[in-house]
């Protein structure tokens, strides 16, 4: 799984972010939004504010749109630094234009929620913990500082003390919630979209391999003929030079490299033609396939098999190449953990087909039993014998087995066994759903009637 599973742990390339564009329509809807309000403020509500310096705050970021509009292309991207930077300044700006209007008594002032929620979504940790600090110093110089509304009456409309303190309150437990909330469910986009990404390369490269069968197949056949020409055409040439031995000597050698060239893809296609035919399989065989890149591992495998009726009637499966790496990923996982013994049982009823794969290990950890499957969280320590030293793991592999399986239909259940079992798991499919339906016969030989 190393060669295909991303790295959590490694940080995440410092590449552009946001268009500068998608930042500058934004921005318009904010000025809008700003002018509109001190619009109807002077002449709905006829405030007495400070209007030639509020308008020219917004003029600022008016000249800055523009700017950044003219100057630089239509499909710029930001990097980190540059959108931190272009947030923090609209952030001091929309801070500036609640000084002018009322400080905390401003119904406003909630909007410098705005910019933290934007970091938490589109930046680093870092630069998130630095705009949230940033607009609770704001909000706090606020409550001191600030130019009081008034009505053209002369008369100050403020909001009482308590209320004052209370909305300071609301916004600091805002910026922390909404930082915090918005970070996390980021984070957890991007681990499932960085799990998800793992999962189909997994099954890409499952599905080239059994394609590549069919192409050595197809391939060892067609090339079959004009190697039996070559090797004809050499022995006739070398019965012919009886008489000259150093050009019969060659074409001995072009007959005996045309005979390796037959075994060679005589072994490739017989490899070939098993991935190419065996489209359909007996469900054991199934699970050995899955499980045999792991058995001289140095632990004992054991298979078990059987079911309510004839073990010879066993289920005849598709050999679909997520159901087997999925399989496979969880015996890795038990083989992984397991002391000595890995026990593989296969039951099938008339509607159901289970298996179960058991370890003799020091089981899964109780309290992470329930976030088995899911991407990128610690799974069991190594065992002392391990062959990966230091090994913990991030559950990939569990989560790459857990959504192949459930895509074809499987039920996967994760707990711990009793004395002397570690992990097991129990992996189980409607028959109909994984069975291949029975295919009737030519049919019985009847004489032609005359």
């Amino acid at each position: 799984m190393t060669d295909i599973s991303p790295d959590p742990l490694l940080p995440r390339p410092a590449s552009p972010l946001i268009r500068l564009r998608t930042l500058i329509l934004l921005r318009w809807w904010a000025i809008v939004g700003q002018a509109s309000a001190l619009v109807v403020a002077d002449r709905i509500y006829h405030l007495d504010l400070e209007l030639g310096l509020c308008f020219l705050v917004i003029g600022v970021s008016v000249a800055s749109n523009l700017v950044a509009g003219f100057v630089f292309s239509r499909t710029k991207r930001l990097s980190e630094g540059d959108t931190l930077l272009v947030v923090l300044f609209d952030m001091l700006l929309l801070g500036l234009l609640l000084y002018l209007t009322g400080g905390m008594h401003n119904p406003f002032s909630i909007l410098i929620v705005g910019p933290v929620t934007v970091s938490a979504s589109a930046l680093s940790g870092r630069a998130t913990l630095f705009l949230g600090v940033a607009a609770i110093v704001i909000v706090t110089l606020l409550m001191q500082f600030y130019l009081p509304l008034r009505t053209e009456a002369g008369l100050v409309l403020m909001v009482p003390d308590v209320f004052r303190f209370g909305n300071w309150v609301a916004i600091v437990i805002a910026v922390v919630f909404l930082g915090v909330y918005s970070r996390r469910i980021v984070q957890e986009m991007r681990a499932m979209s960085d799990a998800l990404q793992a999962t189909q390369m997994a099954l890409a490269r499952e599905q080239k391999l059994t394609d590549l069968g069919g192409v050595v197949a197809a391939a060892a056949h067609d090339l079959g003929t004009p190697l039996a020409t070559i090797k004809l055409t050499s022995a006739e040439l070398a019965e012919e030079l009886a008489d000259r031995p150093e050009l019969r000597e060659d074409a001995l050698l072009i007959h005996a490299q045309a005979d390796r060239c037959r075994d060679i893809l005589r072994s490739m296609g017989r490899a070939g033609k098993d991935d190419l035919h065996l489209r359909h399989a007996p469900l054991t065989a199934l699970v050995e396939e899955a499980a045999e890149p792991h058995i001289g591992r140095g632990k004992d495998i054991r298979f078990g098999h059987g079911g309510e009726a004839d073990p010879m009637t066993q289920p005849i499966v598709l050999r679909r190449p997520e159901i087997i790496h999925g399989l496979r990923n969880l015996v890795q996982n038990a083989v992984d953990f397991a002391r000595t013994t890995v026990a593989i049982e296969t039951r099938w009823t008339g509607d159901r087909i289970t298996l179960r794969i058991i370890d003799d290990g020091r089981g899964f950890p109780p309290d992470m039993i329930g976030h088995i499957g899911e991407p990128f969280i610690r799974r069991r320590a190594p065992a002392p014998d391990s062959r990966r030293p230091g090994y913990e793991g991030m559950g990939l592999g569990l989560f790459i087995a857990k959504t192949l399986l459930e895509r074809s239909g499987a039920e996967l259940t994760f707990a711990n066994g009793t004395e002397g079992v570690g992990a097991l798991v129990e992996v189980s499919w409607p028959r109909a759903v994984l069975e291949v339906p029975a295919t009737p016969g030519l049919g019985e030989n009847r004489p032609i009637a005359r």
